[in-house]
């Protein structure tokens, strides 16, 4: 059974539309998502990727058309300009651990996540909208943000960072399939590809 890594953070809505469809390929072929909340501040760090806000006018122009022309493509609501953006995921990001951490499936729950900056104009630095989401979905609120807040959570999503950089997983989502990396949502038909053709992963020349 293939394994994808898949390192993303909340506060991407990039990841958001891409949650979807990497499910239904992870399923198609069989294959295991291992999830990886990562710190995208410091994959810039060592990626060159500066934060949008200090990105040149007109790639901030162009981005907007592409969040548009994917969510219409995805098929999912999208508020280009959400509310509460920009976010600090960490809380967000530290609940999904802190549910792998107790053996639970967080891919259900980080679609409401994903859904509530992009869709809903919810605040997911905030405890209360976190707990709320928690709940919804299933799960001991309390506990899990206990477990979020816990140093070892923070451990290792800085674990799952340097991963990440050490496979060049530049940027979120990247998913990661024998060692090759594919960086963002709109590379999943090439992991698709990669995993029906079984062919060798390619490596950097």
């Amino acid at each position: 059974m293939p394994t994808i890594d898949y390192y993303l953070t909340c506060v991407s809505p990039w990841t958001y539309l891409g949650h979807r469809p990497i499910q239904q390929v992870a399923e198609r072929h069989g294959a295991t998502l291992v999830v990886k909340p990562v710190n995208l501040g410091e994959m810039f760090k060592v990626s060159g990727q500066v934060a949008l806000g200090e990105r040149p006018a007109v790639r901030q122009r162009y981005r907007f058309i592409e969040l548009q022309r994917f969510a219409e493509m995805r098929g999912r609501r999208l508020n280009p300009k959400p509310k509460f953006f920009p976010v600090n995921p960490t809380l967000a990001d530290h609940t999904i651990i802190a549910i792998l951490q107790s053996g639970g499936d967080p891919l259900p729950y980080m679609d409401s996540v994903f859904s509530a900056v992009w869709a809903d104009e919810k605040n997911i630095a905030d405890e209360a909208t976190v707990a709320g989401l928690l709940t919804a979905a299933g799960f001991d609120a309390d506990a899990i943000l206990t477990r979020a807040n816990d140093p070892e959570t923070a451990a290792i999503r800085a674990r799952n960072t340097q991963d990440a950089v050490d496979v060049d997983a530049t940027g979120v989502p990247s998913y990661v399939l024998a060692g090759e990396p594919f960086w963002g949502q709109d590379r999943i038909d090439l992991l698709d590809r990669a995993l029906s053709s079984g062919r060798a992963p390619f490596k950097p020349l």
